[in-house]
């Protein structure tokens, strides 16, 4: 009667058997779905049309397995899990069943997916196959023997959980885990699946600390998780999180605040500080997950970490939809990592994502790269519906899939003194036109040697139309010194548009910027545009050596990220 979905063998986790294997997908090829009640949109029942290449995955599950068979699609920024019901063999189909598909990101033939769960599946070394009957079944790796083995299997989902009683007022208080490590947690799908949900939000977390103060958390370890690794939820006041190594996640690593506005104003979860940590190597059970998400918090602060091998956003900040009221207030994004993102799995992630209005919020000092999406949306800063009043200011960015920076809508937000470096399709994106002023977009400097400068989305000329304040920048393009820089303007035409009068189409004589280096060989160029060199170098974790050197991605990982996002780059044509 024991059953585990997750499985960790000599101190690393192990996958269980899918079909195709890990890192690769099928294509949907067509999608019904029926009804049954449509004013709760429950039950609702998918047919899911495979292409006949794919058909033999179905010939595999057996009818006894086809209910602990699980299929994992990916759409846009979401994931959904579910159960197959029962599968139709010669119409080369399965069917599902849960909730109504959301029309904004419903199930499609852009949808991919891979089925786990069933013994037909294994067949890779590394992965196994836990048998209703008892019998667990690994195909090892090279060189592992039975006799040398650790093999864990998590009891439990949660390590800790901190709870005071909101009814009585009373928070816990004045507690700190210090040089504890919190190793093998679990999660069990329901038989229900997992509805589609953006950055994982629904699922909790292996430490759950709620209505409590001055929580502590110093030099620890979360790791082998099956959910995120930290939640502070509703009413939690001035915690920290500080020199952790949160890695090896189901879902991502800190969660701050509800999903839900409090009632009470002095409940919004504030003051979380998470400093100096490395977060990385999550999304395993839930892709869409985010390295460090506030939903509805003010005033905290995420400073100085490493956060690295998700696929889906690395910070996230905000949870409103628009420019209804929000209490994510004056938070500050400072001096982080965050790199190595998406792996070409799913869409609209960035590496700093924002939602909504938030005053006073801050984010500078930042390095971010490496952010690649499956079909759009890898960029390095995102400005989200209605993000308004953020600053972002002193972030390098560079190698993002489709722009530097980009804003679908928002209000009087601050883009100034950032460096945009070597981004793919785009550099600099604009989604819509409002009457307010979105942004302001001044002394920074943007290098490139591929792609557009001013890309466009939801129309041709949005970035012409747009109220925006765009000047003292720097442009160079180190391929064509005279490139069309939008639609088919070269530089001094789209300055007649009101456009950059006091920008230059010039060399910012960076150092090596080929190899990296955007250190100034001279200041001649940028101090006619205001910029103000910063020391990127200081982003990152800080401390001992050995610290420093654990936070660095192993060679051989970032070589597997660079084969993924190049294997799984949409293309209008799959081969089927």
């Amino acid at each position: 009667g024991f059953y585990f979905e997750q499985l960790y063998i000599n101190g690393e986790r192990r996958f269980r058997a899918q079909t195709p294997d890990r890192g690769e997908f099928h294509f949907v090829r067509n999608v019904t779905e029926t009804v049954l009640d449509k004013e709760t949109g429950v039950p609702a029942i998918q047919k899911i049309d495979i292409y006949p290449s794919d058909f033999s995955l179905l010939d595999r599950i057996g009818n006894d397995e086809s209910g602990d068979a699980l299929v994992v699609f990916y759409h846009k920024w979401d994931i959904t899990r579910r159960h197959i019901q029962s599968i139709n063999r010669s119409d080369s189909a399965f069917y599902i069943t849960g909730r109504m598909m959301k029309p904004w990101n419903p199930l499609d033939n852009k949808t991919r997916y891979h089925v786990e769960n069933y013994r037909g599946a294994l067949d890779s070394p590394g992965e196994w196959f836990l048998s209703r009957d008892g019998y667990l079944y690994y195909i090892p790796l090279e060189g592992e023997t039975i006799e040398g083995i650790e093999c864990l299997a998590p009891v439990t989902e949660k390590f800790i959980v901190i709870e005071g009683d909101k009814t009585n007022e009373r928070r816990v208080d004045n507690i700190r885990f210090e040089n504890l490590c919190f190793r093998v947690a679990g999660y069990n799908t329901p038989f229900q699946g997992n509805e589609p949900a953006q950055a994982a939000s629904p699922v909790e977390a292996s430490v759950m600390v709620g209505f409590a103060q001055n929580i502590e958390f110093i030099n620890c370890e979360v790791a082998h998780t099956g959910l995120y690794a930290i939640w502070f939820r509703e009413g939690s006041l001035n915690c920290v999180v500080r020199r952790c190594h949160l890695h090896d996640l189901g879902a991502g690593g800190v969660k701050i605040g509800e999903l839900q506005i409090p009632e009470d104003s002095s409940e919004v979860t504030s003051q979380i500080t998470i400093d100096n940590n490395i977060i990385q190597h999550g999304g395993y059970v839930f892709p869409c997950a985010v390295g460090v998400i506030v939903h509805h918090g003010s005033d905290n602060v995420i400073f100085h970490n490493d956060i690295a091998n998700f696929r889906y956003s690395g910070v996230s900040v905000g949870w409103v939809w628009g420019y209804a009221f929000s209490p994510s207030k004056r938070n500050r994004i400072e001096f982080n990592h965050i790199h190595h993102l998406g792996w070409g799995e799913l869409c609209d992630m960035a590496g700093v994502y924002t939602l909504g209005p938030s005053e006073g919020t801050i984010v500078h000092n930042n390095v971010v790269h490496h952010v690649f999406d499956f079909e759009y949306g890898g960029w390095g800063l995102y400005f989200d519906q209605g993000s308004s009043y953020i600053v972002m200011e002193n972030n390098l960015v560079y190698r993002c899939r489709d722009a530097g920076f980009d804003i679908n809508f928002g209000k009087e937000n601050i883009v100034r003194n950032n460096i945009f470096a070597f981004n793919l399709s785009g550099q600099l994106r604009f989604g819509r036109v409002e009457g307010h002023k979105s942004f302001s977009f001044i002394h920074n400097i943007v290098i490139y040697n591929q792609g557009v400068l001013f890309k466009n989305s939801f129309g041709r000329d949005r970035w012409l139309k747009a109220n925006v304040a765009i000047d003292s920048n720097c442009y160079w393009n180190i391929a064509d010194p005279t490139p069309y820089v939008h639609l088919e303007m070269r530089f001094p035409e789209w300055q007649k548009y009101g456009r950059d009068n006091h920008s230059l189409f010039a060399d910012p004589l960076f150092k090596d910027p080929q190899n990296l280096d955007f250190t100034f060989k001279s200041q001649r160029v940028i101090k006619k545009i205001g910029f103000k060199p910063f020391d990127y170098s200081k982003a990152g974790v800080y401390g001992d050596q050995d610290w420093i050197a654990l936070s660095k991605l192993q060679p051989e990982l970032i070589q597997e990220f660079d084969a993924a996002v190049l294997r799984n780059r949409y293309t209008e044509n799959p081969t089927y």
